[in-house]
């Protein structure tokens, strides 16, 4: 990657607020970047190998959507919680185990995607944010679905292919949540609760691909009223 080329897509940024390079092997972020932090909207720098996100990334304060999918981050810099125009962030792929513990202050986050990474727990800090829709949590390695997931606003949980084999009741009092992935996990059906089926907002519950059979699902209290509200979302988008 020249210094040619980066100058004319930086030109190019400049005019459409756009800054996209990927699989160019970058091993870090660009520098030059930092020329253009009252321009940009848009960064994309995904399938590269970069393993640091400079705290610079924090003065980018018109950011609306930052995609570094496939590369080698293994922490996210506190300074990306200043992004409050932030709507898409979408990290799939990385190494990350934990997000900063300001996390809360992405205030206008609206699509998280952190699906291939190290996590462990759903993070607490989700919780804060009120304008969350959809939350992309696959492929990491998590093991239980703690008592804070009750406050997540989001209307999409993906949880698919982790190790869960605990899930806490509150999650049915998520007052947003119509569709839950949990295939592909440890889940015995007596770990999974029957609040969901019986008294949540959850119109789409999709759980193949653990440890019960799917037709033993059907045979738990609440699962009529469960496909009540599976059969009317299915209606309106019929």
């Amino acid at each position: 990657m020249g210094n040619s080329a980066l100058k004319a897509h930086l030109e190019t940024a400049q005019k459409t607020g756009v800054f996209q390079l990927t699989g160019k092997g970058l091993a870090e972020f660009p520098e030059d970047l930092q020329k253009l932090t009252s321009n940009l909207r848009t960064i994309d720098l995904s399938n590269n190998k970069i393993e640091l996100l400079p705290p610079l990334i924090g003065k980018f304060s018109f950011l609306k959507s930052l995609v570094l999918n496939n590369n080698k981050l293994t922490a996210l810099p506190e300074e990306l919680c200043k992004l409050k125009k932030l709507e898409t962030l979408h990290l799939n792929g990385n190494h990350l185990r934990q997000l900063p513990a300001a996390f809360g202050q992405l205030s206008a986050l609206k699509s998280l995607s952190l699906s291939g990474n190290q996590l462990r727990t759903v993070p607490a800090q989700l919780c804060g944010l009120r304008h969350l829709d959809v939350v992309d949590l696959s492929k990491n390695q998590i093991q239980n679905v703690p008592d804070t997931v009750g406050e997540l606003q989001a209307i999409e949980l993906n949880l698919n292919q982790n190790q869960i084999s605990q899930i806490s009741v509150q999650i049915s009092h998520c007052p947003r949540l119509k569709v839950l992935r949990l295939e592909e996990n440890c889940l015995e059906l007596s770990m999974l609760p029957q609040s969901i089926l019986s008294d949540s907002q959850i119109s789409l519950l999709a759980v193949e691909g653990n440890l019960f059979e799917i037709k033993k699902l059907r045979e738990l209290e609440g699962y009529d009223k469960y496909m009540e509200r599976f059969t009317a979302t299915k209606k309106k988008f019929a």
